[in-house]
């Protein structure tokens, strides 16, 4: 899988009988034997305001690559296709609960996540061998 974008914004209401602005949208737009394909991950704003209560993050950005700040939203998508590789068929996933979300989150390599983005700023992808290699493996 070649990665070549990770980015995660926060909805915004479109009529004011809506709640789109209690949600945020993490983006991965990767190609998979040629095709093209972009996972949207839908989940609740909160979940953003309590992440240091399951990563290593106290607060955004969670790091910088180069000169540019990548925030929670950012990584989301990605951390959840890592940790489910089988979303790569999958347009859509949206994640309602707290215990859920933070299973994705669970033994995920966080210091291996810059490498991503430090490729896909230099060289404009990165190229994924293995989701296992960011999954903590215990012995």
């Amino acid at each position: 899988m070649l990665i070549k974008q990770c980015k995660g914004y926060e909805l915004e209401k479109a009529q004011s009988n809506t709640s789109e602005d209690f949600f945020n949208r993490s983006e991965v737009t990767f190609s998979v034997n040629g095709e093209e394909r972009t996972f949207h991950l839908l989940y609740i704003r909160y979940f953003d305001e309590v992440f240091s209560q399951f990563t290593p993050y106290e607060s955004d950005p969670v790091f910088t690559v180069g000169s540019t700040n990548i925030e929670f939203k950012d990584i989301v998508g990605l951390v959840c296709l890592l940790k489910n590789p089988g979303f790569q068929n999958r347009k859509r996933v949206y994640i309602n609960t707290q215990k859920e979300f933070e299973e994705y989150f669970k033994d995920i390599e966080f210091d291996k996540l810059p490498e991503i983005f430090e490729s896909i700023m230099r060289s404009g992808s990165y190229e994924l061998k293995s989701p296992l290699s960011f999954i903590v493996q215990t012995q």
